[in-house]
């Protein structure tokens, strides 16, 4: 078995979840679905979600080239992001791509300039800030005032009107994004309540639309993994289909990322050392925040396995840690776990979003190999590494 930490990415799960989320749209239903690019990078996910159609959701120039390099179609890649580089914009017009979600008046002003001096037309898209608020981690909401993104509800008309005006530039439409990790779908029906009201508001000034993106933001089970390994996808596209008012010839647009790649992601890792503090027992693992920032940067909670754990073990608690020298490198606090020796092997699920996209060589640690398997992880089917980051 390779060594440790490394990520292992089930494509057999992702397929399911694809069939799923495939089998949720109908026939009629004006529906494009755009992977979220930013959750994981990995290769041959990236292949097997392309493979199937879905377009992608890009935020940088560098995922820009890189989903071009994988054989995303240019037409079908939406840009985001509140600061695109002169670069990346260059990019992407010249690319084709399908449209830039354009997040403040500014931006659109560079973007025509650009599309104009390169001789081309860009397609935009204005992405509004709904006021609504997703109920989730402080750290993932986008749509509220005050986040960073997006452009203000009430200057929505000023910036279509803008749009029009300037060279260069074709407007399609509106973009939004409340937040991540929802669990509860109903949860998206106000913002198709904006939706509407702003439907009507850019009918009555005039202008027409035809492209409508509410992003993404279906969440996944942390806590139970194996239980729901795929989404409720019935019941989040049911929410738009029930709760927007669409008008002849209009496309919904969704850029969904966590909910396609999480739960296919596992972090194997083993154990250095267990330590038996004065209060506390100690599992220290090889893998750290380097290898896996979410527990550190959002508290977020991620189901551990002892995959090495001997049948009737007892349980323990145990804090389980990286080797990373800081406080912060923990990534559960008194979690039941069988009894744990050096040496056993740890499997940190629902890992595929967010994971190795993140990564970090903080204290000079290596970025974790990656590695695919049509199946859960065994340790003696993992012998040929899948392509690494660029």
């Amino acid at each position: 078995m390779p060594q440790t930490p490394f990520y292992y990415y089930d494509l057999a799960l992702l397929r399911r979840t694809l069939d799923a989320l495939q089998a949720a749209i109908r026939p009629d239903d004006p529906f494009r679905v755009h992977y979220a690019f930013k959750a994981c990078y990995n290769a041959d996910v990236a292949r097997t979600i392309r493979d199937r159609g879905l377009g992608a959701d890009c935020v940088s120039e560098g995922e820009v080239a890189r989903l071009l390099e994988l054989g995303f179609p240019a037409d079908r890649l939406v840009f985001a992001g509140v600061g695109k580089t002169d670069a990346a914009i260059d990019r992407a017009v010249q690319a084709g791509i399908g449209a830039f979600n354009v997040e403040n008046l500014q931006e659109l002003e560079v973007i025509s300039q650009r599309a104009a001096a390169l001789g081309q037309t860009a397609r935009v898209a204005l992405r509004i800030n709904p006021g609504v608020d997703a109920h989730t981690h402080e750290k993932i909401t986008t749509g509220l005032p005050e986040n960073k993104f997006g452009i203000a509800l009430e200057d929505t008309l000023t910036a279509i009107s803008r749009a029009h005006q300037l060279p260069a530039l074709q407007f399609v439409g509106l973009h939004f994004h409340i937040g991540s990790q929802v669990l509860d779908a109903s949860l998206f029906a106000p913002l198709c309540d904006v939706i509407n009201r702003l439907q009507d508001d850019v009918e009555a000034a005039g202008f027409t639309m035809s492209y409508i993106n509410v992003g993404g933001g279906l969440g996944i089970d942390y806590e139970h993994p194996d239980e729901h390994p795929v989404p409720d996808f019935e019941s989040y596209f049911a929410v738009f289909r029930q709760g927007l008012r669409l008008r002849p010839g209009q496309t919904v647009h969704f850029e969904l990322g966590r909910s396609i790649v999480g739960q296919c992601g596992t972090l194997i890792t083993r154990v250095l050392f267990v330590k038996e503090g004065k209060e506390k027992r100690f599992a220290i693992l090889d893998a750290g925040f380097t290898d896996l920032v979410r527990v550190a940067m959002y508290g977020a909670y991620h189901a551990i396995e002892n995959l090495s754990a001997r049948p009737g073990e007892p349980v323990e608690p145990y804090d389980v840690a990286g080797p990373v020298c800081e406080s912060s490198d923990v990534f559960a606090v008194d979690r039941p776990l069988p009894r744990t020796r050096r040496g056993d092997l740890f499997a940190i699920r629902s890992a595929g979003a967010y994971g190795h996209v993140m990564a970090s060589t903080y204290n000079y640690r290596p970025l974790p190999a990656e590695y695919s398997g049509d199946g859960p992880f065994k340790p003696e089917a993992v012998s040929v590494p899948a392509q690494k980051r660029q």
